[in-house]
């Protein structure tokens, strides 16, 4: 009888070695899964923040050769059309043909904030 209760006491030691080794195991493998993970993050953070900054210089890229091609477009107006280099000249001059009557609208903007300012008063 002293014999069966060595043996099941020695069982039963061994497999809670054997879980807390387990245990053990799975904990190891989580801290290194951590380490390696903390050790990838940062360097993905820049990397999309880097990602963001390219989009956003791209697309200031474009509008800059947006702008460009309009001003060259208008430049090469400009030396090559007569008609369009007087209406412009003008237009920035406020001057007028003979006979010509001129209309100027106000933008919707400055109409509003006409009847936005005489309404506080």
């Amino acid at each position: 009888m002293d014999q069966t209760y060595g043996n099941f006491r020695a069982r039963r030691e061994a497999t809670v070695w054997q879980r807390l080794n387990r245990i053990l195991r799975v904990l190891l493998v989580l801290a290194v899964w951590l380490v390696i993970v903390s050790l990838f993050v940062p360097p993905y953070k820049r990397l999309v923040q880097s990602r963001a900054e390219i989009d956003n210089l791209q697309q200031q890229v474009n509008e800059q050769q947006t702008l460009l091609s309009r001003q060259t477009r208008e430049v090469n107006m400009l030396k090559t059309d007569a008609t369009y280099l007087e209406t412009i000249a003008r237009d920035r001059l406020d001057l007028m043909k003979e006979g010509e009557t001129i209309f100027r609208l106000e933008p919707a903007r400055a109409a509003k904030a006409k009847t936005a300012s005489s309404g506080r008063r």
